[in-house]
């Protein structure tokens, strides 16, 4: 009979092991270091009919991130990277916004309408693109994705003529500096994105054909998976994703800037995937921890403009802070450093029985039979 300091230590253990438990403890410390510069940094008012307070600026601002970051999980589970984002947003905030400012009612429904649609469509024609030449023409994603990510800047200066659009739509402004039932619009707008995804990725088959795709994509094939069908897939949808944060950025300022919309963006997004638990190698994803890894980022960058960082070395802090954060996922550095309390559970860390175990040599005939999976 285990005792109750046996019983809170075997808890304790296991919470710690959880993996999200790092990141989460990471965004409260964070949130915790505002208070003494900003000693209401939780407190949230009422204003006009609308919410106001750091936590939901920190998600306001922090929605185009996690969209994008979304999409970049899927991917990355397969194995791949996709580095075209940033530009996926500015040419998706070039085309909508260039659309409406050549309106002659900019706050017609049918008008607004179509340009999302317009720059969507081009979203998705980018994933397309970055999804054939991975999936069916074999060329490395980090290359393949770099391409979009150097001509997509230069589209979305075309499109723009090297200049600034603005634009004054009340119901594209909605989007992303609108609110809704008190809560800026683009909380729902995220909301919805993820929660379909987690649908599609945990109710259905989907999740598992990605993860199966990222761990060994030929072996997946070889049983009946369409592995290229699914990278593809990953590609539209993480383009799809890009594009609605490209959307609600331009939406937010009513200008489409060609050059500075999502830059970077995708560095952001790929840390937040990191963060979140999820192997850059493939396989195993976590959305929820996607979702934690952005509001961590952008919880940093609040973080860094509220104690007063110098502009200069906004990067070199934000750099340290995201070591840290692997650092402390890493259960060898946690056994080193921390001890085994914090380290990797003894069968997972010594391979126990399993690693012992004689590997088992399956042969052509004993294989499984071939199936088909769309």
């Amino acid at each position: 009979m285990s005792t109750p300091s046996a019983a809170t230590t075997s808890r304790w253990r296991a919470l710690t092991h959880h993996h999200l438990f790092w990141p989460v403890a990471v965004l409260v410390a964070l949130l915790l270091v505002n208070v003494p510069f900003t000693p209401d940094f939780f407190s949230i008012k009422m204003t006009d009919g609308h919410l106001y307070g750091s936590l939901v600026s920190i998600v306001l601002f922090g929605s185009p991130l996690i969209l994008v970051a979304v999409g970049m999980t899927l991917v990355i589970a397969t194995g791949g990277i996709d580095l075209s984002v940033g530009a996926v947003v500015a040419i998706t905030g070039a085309l909508t916004c260039s659309y409406i400012s050549d309106q002659a009612d900019q706050n017609a429904l049918s008008a607004v309408f179509l340009a999302m649609g317009v720059g969507l469509v081009a979203a998705v024609v980018c994933g397309l693109w970055n999804g054939f030449l991975v999936a069916r023409m074999g060329i490395q994603p980090i290359i393949a994705t770099l391409i979009i990510m150097v001509a997509g800047r230069g589209v979305a200066q075309l499109i723009t003529d090297g200049q600034i659009i603005t634009i004054n739509s009340e119901p594209y402004k909605l989007i992303g500096g609108g609110y809704w039932l008190t809560l800026p619009f683009s909380i729902f707008v995220v909301a919805v994105v993820v929660a379909v995804t987690v649908a599609l990725t945990r109710r259905t088959a989907l999740g598992l054909l990605v993860e199966s795709v990222g761990g060994n994509a030929e072996a997946s094939r070889l049983v009946g998976i369409r592995s290229r069908r699914i990278k593809i897939m990953v590609y539209v949808f993480c383009a799809l994703c890009a594009g609605i944060a490209g959307l609600m950025i331009s939406s937010n300022t009513s200008a489409a800037d060609g050059n500075n919309a999502g830059l970077w963006i995708e560095l952001d997004a790929i840390l937040a995937v990191v963060i979140g638990g999820t192997s850059l190698l493939g396989g195993r994803f976590s959305i929820g921890g996607t979702v934690i890894g952005a509001l961590v980022i952008q919880t940093l960058t609040t973080t860094i403009y509220t104690i007063g960082v110098p502009t200069q070395t906004n990067l070199v802090f934000k750099a340290v802070v995201v070591i840290v954060v692997c650092l402390l996922q890493s259960p060898k550095f946690r056994a080193k450093v921390f001890g085994a309390r914090f380290g990797p559970r003894s069968g997972a860390a010594s391979g126990g029985s399993a690693a012992a175990a004689p590997a088992k040599t399956v042969t052509t005939a004993e294989a499984a039979p071939k199936m088909e999976v769309s």
